[in-house]
Protein backbone atom coordinates (compact mmCIF):
# COMPACT_ATOMS: atom_id res chain seq x y z
CA UNK A 1 0.00 0.00 0.00
CA UNK A 2 2.97 2.64 1.04
CA UNK A 3 4.64 1.40 -2.16
CA UNK A 4 1.62 2.27 -4.09
CA UNK A 5 1.25 5.82 -2.54
CA UNK A 6 4.53 6.28 -3.04
CA UNK A 7 4.79 5.73 -6.68
CA UNK A 8 1.36 8.26 -6.82
CA UNK A 9 3.51 11.05 -5.18
CA UNK A 10 6.29 10.62 -6.99
CA UNK A 11 4.41 10.76 -10.68
CA UNK A 12 4.09 14.17 -12.89
CA UNK A 13 0.46 13.79 -12.46
CA UNK A 14 0.25 14.19 -9.08
CA UNK A 15 1.20 17.91 -8.65
CA UNK A 16 -0.76 18.59 -11.55
CA UNK A 17 -3.95 17.07 -9.61
CA UNK A 18 -3.08 19.42 -6.39
CA UNK A 19 -2.79 22.30 -8.50
CA UNK A 20 -6.92 21.78 -10.04
CA UNK A 21 -8.42 20.76 -6.57
CA UNK A 22 -6.25 23.72 -5.13
CA UNK A 23 -7.54 26.10 -7.93
CA UNK A 24 -10.99 24.61 -7.71
CA UNK A 25 -11.16 25.20 -3.89
CA UNK A 26 -10.48 28.93 -4.85
CA UNK A 27 -12.60 29.42 -7.56
CA UNK A 28 -15.72 29.33 -5.61
CA UNK A 29 -18.12 30.55 -8.51
CA UNK A 30 -17.08 27.73 -10.48
CA UNK A 31 -17.35 24.87 -8.02
CA UNK A 32 -20.32 26.06 -7.37
CA UNK A 33 -21.62 26.01 -10.82
CA UNK A 34 -20.21 22.14 -10.97
CA UNK A 35 -22.26 21.11 -7.19
CA UNK A 36 -25.09 23.18 -7.05
CA UNK A 37 -26.40 24.32 -10.49
CA UNK A 38 -26.80 20.76 -11.96
CA UNK A 39 -28.63 19.77 -8.71
CA UNK A 40 -30.93 23.01 -9.01
CA UNK A 41 -31.63 21.63 -12.52
CA UNK A 42 -32.24 18.27 -11.64
CA UNK A 43 -35.21 19.05 -8.95
CA UNK A 44 -36.48 21.85 -11.67
CA UNK A 45 -36.59 20.09 -14.19
CA UNK A 46 -37.71 16.78 -12.90
CA UNK A 47 -41.26 18.46 -11.38
CA UNK A 48 -41.75 20.19 -14.34
CA UNK A 49 -41.21 18.37 -16.91
CA UNK A 50 -44.85 16.34 -17.92
CA UNK A 51 -45.75 14.82 -21.60
CA UNK A 52 -49.25 14.40 -20.72
CA UNK A 53 -50.99 17.61 -22.16
CA UNK A 54 -54.84 18.27 -20.18
CA UNK A 55 -56.87 21.23 -19.35
CA UNK A 56 -56.71 22.42 -22.78
CA UNK A 57 -58.36 25.62 -23.33
CA UNK A 58 -61.48 24.81 -25.12
CA UNK A 59 -63.99 27.14 -26.54
CA UNK A 60 -67.64 26.21 -27.68
CA UNK A 61 -69.85 27.03 -30.45
CA UNK A 62 -73.41 25.82 -29.72
CA UNK A 63 -75.78 26.11 -32.25
CA UNK A 64 -78.18 23.60 -30.64
CA UNK A 65 -78.84 25.19 -27.20
CA UNK A 66 -80.30 21.92 -25.75
CA UNK A 67 -80.30 19.78 -22.94
CA UNK A 68 -78.40 17.29 -25.32
CA UNK A 69 -76.28 19.94 -26.45
CA UNK A 70 -74.97 20.92 -22.94
CA UNK A 71 -74.88 17.22 -21.93
CA UNK A 72 -71.94 16.77 -25.11
CA UNK A 73 -70.17 19.57 -23.53
CA UNK A 74 -70.42 18.66 -19.98
CA UNK A 75 -69.19 15.08 -21.40
CA UNK A 76 -66.22 16.49 -23.02
CA UNK A 77 -65.20 18.99 -19.45
CA UNK A 78 -65.04 15.89 -17.70
CA UNK A 79 -62.54 13.74 -19.81
CA UNK A 80 -60.18 16.31 -18.18
CA UNK A 81 -58.80 16.82 -21.38
CA UNK A 82 -60.57 20.20 -21.94
CA UNK A 83 -61.15 23.14 -19.92
CA UNK A 84 -63.92 25.52 -21.52
CA UNK A 85 -62.91 28.60 -21.43
CA UNK A 86 -65.82 31.07 -23.59
CA UNK A 87 -69.05 30.08 -25.68
CA UNK A 88 -68.77 32.13 -28.74
CA UNK A 89 -71.13 32.61 -31.51
CA UNK A 90 -70.02 32.39 -35.73
CA UNK A 91 -66.94 30.60 -36.84
CA UNK A 92 -64.82 33.96 -36.80
CA UNK A 93 -64.90 34.18 -32.94
CA UNK A 94 -63.87 30.83 -33.27
CA UNK A 95 -60.71 31.32 -35.82
CA UNK A 96 -60.01 34.72 -33.75
CA UNK A 97 -59.84 32.90 -30.62
CA UNK A 98 -57.75 29.97 -32.60
CA UNK A 99 -55.73 32.31 -33.88
CA UNK A 100 -54.48 34.64 -30.80
CA UNK A 101 -53.61 31.14 -29.22
CA UNK A 102 -56.42 31.99 -26.54
CA UNK A 103 -57.70 28.42 -26.99
CA UNK A 104 -55.95 25.14 -28.45
CA UNK A 105 -59.12 23.46 -29.41
CA UNK A 106 -62.86 24.06 -30.35
CA UNK A 107 -66.27 22.68 -29.91
CA UNK A 108 -68.92 23.15 -32.75
CA UNK A 109 -72.19 21.67 -31.67
CA UNK A 110 -75.21 21.99 -34.85
CA UNK A 111 -78.51 23.08 -34.69
CA UNK A 112 -80.08 19.79 -35.68
CA UNK A 113 -77.89 17.76 -33.11
CA UNK A 114 -80.75 17.19 -30.54
CA UNK A 115 -83.15 16.24 -33.20
CA UNK A 116 -80.88 13.77 -34.77
CA UNK A 117 -80.35 12.42 -31.30
CA UNK A 118 -83.98 12.17 -31.00
CA UNK A 119 -84.66 10.00 -34.12
CA UNK A 120 -82.04 7.44 -33.81
CA UNK A 121 -79.96 9.20 -36.60
CA UNK A 122 -76.18 9.59 -35.40
CA UNK A 123 -75.75 13.02 -34.39
CA UNK A 124 -72.26 14.83 -35.84
CA UNK A 125 -70.29 17.37 -34.07
CA UNK A 126 -67.20 18.56 -34.54
CA UNK A 127 -63.75 19.75 -32.71
CA UNK A 128 -61.60 21.85 -34.09
CA UNK A 129 -57.83 21.68 -32.97
CA UNK A 130 -55.06 24.10 -33.09
CA UNK A 131 -52.46 20.77 -34.73
CA UNK A 132 -49.93 23.41 -34.33
CA UNK A 133 -48.58 21.44 -31.03
CA UNK A 134 -48.76 17.84 -31.88
CA UNK A 135 -48.77 16.98 -28.46
CA UNK A 136 -51.59 19.00 -27.78
CA UNK A 137 -53.29 18.01 -30.79
CA UNK A 138 -53.00 14.29 -29.74
CA UNK A 139 -54.25 15.00 -25.85
CA UNK A 140 -57.21 16.94 -27.67
CA UNK A 141 -57.68 13.59 -30.38
CA UNK A 142 -57.72 11.32 -27.63
CA UNK A 143 -59.83 12.86 -25.25
CA UNK A 144 -62.51 13.41 -28.35
CA UNK A 145 -62.74 9.77 -28.72
CA UNK A 146 -62.83 9.73 -24.88
CA UNK A 147 -65.52 11.61 -24.77
CA UNK A 148 -67.80 10.63 -28.05
CA UNK A 149 -67.52 6.97 -26.32
CA UNK A 150 -68.89 7.51 -23.27
CA UNK A 151 -71.52 10.04 -23.86
CA UNK A 152 -72.43 7.87 -26.90
CA UNK A 153 -72.80 4.54 -24.66
CA UNK A 154 -74.73 7.16 -21.93
CA UNK A 155 -77.26 7.90 -24.82
CA UNK A 156 -78.05 4.17 -25.50
CA UNK A 157 -76.54 2.36 -22.52
CA UNK A 158 -74.66 0.29 -25.01
CA UNK A 159 -72.28 0.69 -27.96
CA UNK A 160 -72.19 1.33 -30.83
CA UNK A 161 -72.87 5.28 -29.47
CA UNK A 162 -74.82 7.33 -31.74
CA UNK A 163 -72.58 9.91 -32.13
CA UNK A 164 -69.99 10.91 -34.60
CA UNK A 165 -67.66 13.94 -33.08
CA UNK A 166 -65.75 14.73 -36.09
CA UNK A 167 -61.87 16.38 -35.34
CA UNK A 168 -60.31 18.87 -37.79
CA UNK A 169 -56.92 19.83 -36.97
CA UNK A 170 -56.17 23.09 -38.05
CA UNK A 171 -52.71 25.00 -39.13
CA UNK A 172 -50.75 21.16 -39.38
CA UNK A 173 -53.15 19.18 -40.35
CA UNK A 174 -51.08 15.94 -41.40
CA UNK A 175 -49.85 16.53 -37.82
CA UNK A 176 -45.91 15.98 -38.75
CA UNK A 177 -43.74 17.07 -35.89
CA UNK A 178 -41.84 19.20 -38.31
CA UNK A 179 -43.82 21.22 -39.21
CA UNK A 180 -44.00 22.47 -34.77
CA UNK A 181 -40.51 21.81 -33.98
CA UNK A 182 -38.43 23.45 -37.23
CA UNK A 183 -40.03 27.14 -36.50
CA UNK A 184 -38.88 26.66 -32.72
CA UNK A 185 -35.52 25.93 -34.01
CA UNK A 186 -35.35 29.53 -35.01
CA UNK A 187 -34.97 30.62 -31.52
CA UNK A 188 -33.47 28.03 -30.17
CA UNK A 189 -30.36 28.33 -32.36
CA UNK A 190 -30.42 32.10 -32.20
CA UNK A 191 -30.36 31.86 -28.40
CA UNK A 192 -27.43 29.33 -28.13
CA UNK A 193 -25.25 31.84 -30.94
CA UNK A 194 -26.28 35.19 -29.39
CA UNK A 195 -25.80 34.28 -25.29
CA UNK A 196 -22.44 32.04 -26.14
CA UNK A 197 -20.72 34.74 -28.22
CA UNK A 198 -21.11 37.88 -25.90
CA UNK A 199 -20.96 35.68 -23.21
CA UNK A 200 -17.36 35.69 -23.59
CA UNK A 201 -17.07 39.23 -24.54
CA UNK A 202 -16.06 41.33 -21.51
CA UNK A 203 -13.93 38.10 -20.18
CA UNK A 204 -12.14 37.61 -23.74
CA UNK A 205 -10.72 41.32 -23.14
CA UNK A 206 -9.88 40.85 -19.63
CA UNK A 207 -7.63 37.79 -20.15
CA UNK A 208 -6.30 39.32 -22.98
CA UNK A 209 -5.37 42.22 -20.90
CA UNK A 210 -6.72 44.56 -23.59
CA UNK A 211 -10.07 45.68 -20.87
CA UNK A 212 -7.84 48.20 -19.20
CA UNK A 213 -7.11 49.79 -22.71
CA UNK A 214 -11.27 49.70 -23.68
CA UNK A 215 -11.62 51.29 -20.06
CA UNK A 216 -9.36 54.51 -21.37
CA UNK A 217 -10.96 54.89 -24.44
CA UNK A 218 -12.65 58.07 -24.59
CA UNK A 219 -16.41 55.91 -25.91
CA UNK A 220 -18.66 55.75 -23.56
CA UNK A 221 -19.94 52.33 -21.41
CA UNK A 222 -23.59 52.68 -23.29
CA UNK A 223 -21.68 52.97 -26.47
CA UNK A 224 -19.06 50.14 -25.97
CA UNK A 225 -21.52 47.81 -24.94
CA UNK A 226 -23.69 48.58 -28.11
CA UNK A 227 -20.63 47.76 -29.97
CA UNK A 228 -20.42 44.50 -29.20
CA UNK A 229 -23.62 43.89 -29.97
CA UNK A 230 -24.80 45.53 -32.81
CA UNK A 231 -22.46 43.28 -35.16
CA UNK A 232 -23.78 40.14 -34.11
CA UNK A 233 -27.59 41.27 -34.62
CA UNK A 234 -26.44 40.96 -38.56
CA UNK A 235 -24.92 37.70 -37.56
CA UNK A 236 -28.09 36.66 -35.90
CA UNK A 237 -30.35 37.81 -39.05
CA UNK A 238 -28.07 35.92 -41.13
CA UNK A 239 -28.36 32.40 -39.47
CA UNK A 240 -32.40 32.92 -39.40
CA UNK A 241 -32.51 33.44 -43.09
CA UNK A 242 -30.28 30.23 -43.81
CA UNK A 243 -32.67 28.34 -41.23
CA UNK A 244 -36.04 29.33 -42.57
CA UNK A 245 -34.70 28.90 -45.94
CA UNK A 246 -33.77 25.07 -45.22
CA UNK A 247 -37.60 24.58 -43.19
CA UNK A 248 -39.21 25.94 -46.26
CA UNK A 249 -37.06 24.15 -48.71
CA UNK A 250 -36.22 20.76 -46.94
CA UNK A 251 -38.71 20.34 -44.40
CA UNK A 252 -41.50 22.13 -45.88
CA UNK A 253 -42.60 23.92 -43.30
CA UNK A 254 -45.17 27.03 -44.57
CA UNK A 255 -44.43 30.73 -44.37
CA UNK A 256 -48.13 31.36 -44.04
CA UNK A 257 -47.37 35.11 -42.45
CA UNK A 258 -45.46 38.39 -43.40
CA UNK A 259 -41.78 37.56 -43.37
CA UNK A 260 -41.40 41.28 -43.06
CA UNK A 261 -43.19 41.40 -39.77
CA UNK A 262 -41.08 38.10 -38.17
CA UNK A 263 -38.06 40.03 -39.18
CA UNK A 264 -38.96 43.42 -37.39
CA UNK A 265 -40.37 41.57 -34.04
CA UNK A 266 -36.80 39.39 -34.15
CA UNK A 267 -34.61 41.98 -33.67
CA UNK A 268 -35.74 42.60 -30.44
CA UNK A 269 -35.24 38.49 -29.64
CA UNK A 270 -31.35 39.32 -30.89
CA UNK A 271 -30.99 42.16 -28.55
CA UNK A 272 -32.16 40.54 -26.02
CA UNK A 273 -30.00 37.31 -26.02
CA UNK A 274 -27.04 39.58 -27.16
CA UNK A 275 -27.87 41.29 -23.75
CA UNK A 276 -28.24 38.30 -21.87
CA UNK A 277 -24.60 37.21 -23.15
CA UNK A 278 -23.22 40.67 -22.19
CA UNK A 279 -24.68 40.43 -18.46
CA UNK A 280 -23.07 36.81 -18.14
CA UNK A 281 -19.72 38.62 -19.51
CA UNK A 282 -19.94 41.31 -16.59
CA UNK A 283 -20.34 38.82 -14.00
CA UNK A 284 -17.94 35.89 -14.46
CA UNK A 285 -14.02 35.98 -14.72
CA UNK A 286 -13.09 33.11 -17.28
CA UNK A 287 -14.55 32.16 -20.19
CA UNK A 288 -14.80 29.01 -18.91
CA UNK A 289 -17.30 30.30 -16.18
CA UNK A 290 -18.96 32.26 -18.87
CA UNK A 291 -19.94 29.05 -20.72
CA UNK A 292 -20.48 27.26 -17.88
CA UNK A 293 -23.03 30.45 -16.42
CA UNK A 294 -24.46 30.13 -20.43
CA UNK A 295 -25.26 26.91 -20.45
CA UNK A 296 -27.22 27.20 -16.98
CA UNK A 297 -29.61 29.99 -18.45
CA UNK A 298 -30.08 27.67 -22.02
CA UNK A 299 -31.41 24.96 -20.58
CA UNK A 300 -34.59 26.33 -19.09
CA UNK A 301 -34.84 28.06 -22.80
CA UNK A 302 -35.29 24.35 -23.93
CA UNK A 303 -37.58 22.86 -21.51
CA UNK A 304 -39.30 25.45 -19.89
CA UNK A 305 -40.47 27.92 -22.63
CA UNK A 306 -42.51 25.46 -25.03
CA UNK A 307 -39.87 24.42 -27.37
CA UNK A 308 -39.64 20.60 -26.10
CA UNK A 309 -42.91 19.81 -24.03
CA UNK A 310 -45.64 22.11 -23.90
CA UNK A 311 -45.96 24.57 -20.95
CA UNK A 312 -49.38 23.75 -20.40
CA UNK A 313 -48.63 20.02 -18.89
CA UNK A 314 -45.99 22.37 -16.84
CA UNK A 315 -47.31 23.30 -13.06
CA UNK A 316 -48.15 26.61 -12.31
CA UNK A 317 -44.21 27.45 -10.78
CA UNK A 318 -42.95 26.32 -13.83
CA UNK A 319 -45.08 28.13 -16.04
CA UNK A 320 -43.94 31.53 -14.26
CA UNK A 321 -40.69 30.77 -14.54
CA UNK A 322 -41.12 30.52 -18.25
CA UNK A 323 -42.16 33.79 -18.45
CA UNK A 324 -39.30 35.24 -17.67
CA UNK A 325 -38.04 33.71 -20.73
CA UNK A 326 -37.43 35.69 -23.85
CA UNK A 327 -37.85 32.34 -26.06
CA UNK A 328 -40.98 31.54 -24.44
CA UNK A 329 -42.75 34.77 -25.73
CA UNK A 330 -40.47 34.56 -29.41
CA UNK A 331 -42.01 31.06 -29.80
CA UNK A 332 -45.27 31.95 -29.86
CA UNK A 333 -44.45 34.89 -32.84
CA UNK A 334 -42.83 32.31 -34.86
CA UNK A 335 -45.66 29.56 -34.44
CA UNK A 336 -47.83 32.24 -34.80
CA UNK A 337 -46.45 34.03 -38.06
CA UNK A 338 -45.77 31.44 -40.00
CA UNK A 339 -47.97 28.39 -39.47
CA UNK A 340 -51.28 30.81 -38.29
CA UNK A 341 -50.77 33.92 -40.50
CA UNK A 342 -50.98 35.97 -37.67
CA UNK A 343 -49.40 39.53 -37.55
CA UNK A 344 -48.93 42.63 -34.82
CA UNK A 345 -51.95 42.93 -34.30
CA UNK A 346 -52.55 39.68 -32.87
CA UNK A 347 -48.68 39.25 -31.46
CA UNK A 348 -47.88 43.08 -30.37
CA UNK A 349 -47.65 42.03 -26.62
CA UNK A 350 -44.95 39.30 -27.26
CA UNK A 351 -43.53 42.60 -29.24
CA UNK A 352 -43.45 45.01 -26.86
CA UNK A 353 -42.56 42.35 -24.16
CA UNK A 354 -39.70 41.42 -26.11
CA UNK A 355 -38.13 44.99 -26.65
CA UNK A 356 -38.67 45.47 -22.84
CA UNK A 357 -36.26 42.76 -22.17
CA UNK A 358 -33.49 43.67 -24.56
CA UNK A 359 -34.06 47.20 -23.37
CA UNK A 360 -33.64 46.01 -19.63
CA UNK A 361 -30.74 43.61 -20.06
CA UNK A 362 -28.90 46.20 -21.89
CA UNK A 363 -29.18 48.77 -19.08
CA UNK A 364 -28.55 45.93 -16.38
CA UNK A 365 -25.15 45.24 -18.69
CA UNK A 366 -24.36 48.67 -18.57
CA UNK A 367 -24.97 49.16 -15.01
CA UNK A 368 -23.02 46.03 -14.03
CA UNK A 369 -19.94 46.76 -16.20
CA UNK A 370 -19.59 50.24 -15.01
CA UNK A 371 -19.71 48.85 -10.86
CA UNK A 372 -16.84 46.00 -12.24
CA UNK A 373 -14.39 48.87 -13.38
CA UNK A 374 -14.82 51.27 -10.37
Amino acid sequence: MSTLRDRIGRSALWPMLQKEFLQMRRDRLTLAMMVVLPAVQLLLFGYAIRTDVRHLPTVVWDESRTQESRALIEAIRNTGNFDITANVTGREAVEDWLKRGDASAALIIPPQYATDLKRGRTATAQLIVDAADPLSSQSALSGAALAAASHGAEILHAPPPPLDLRVRPWYNPALRSETYIVPGLIGILLSITMILITSMAIVRERERGTLEQLIVTPIGKPSLMLGKILPFVLVGYTQMTVILALAWLVFHVPLRGSLFQLYLITCGFIVANLAIGLLVSTLVRTQAQAMQASFFFLMPNFLLSGFMFPRAAMPLPAQWIGLLLPLTYYLEVLRGILLKDVGLGVLWRQTLVLVAFATLLIALSVRRFSKTIE
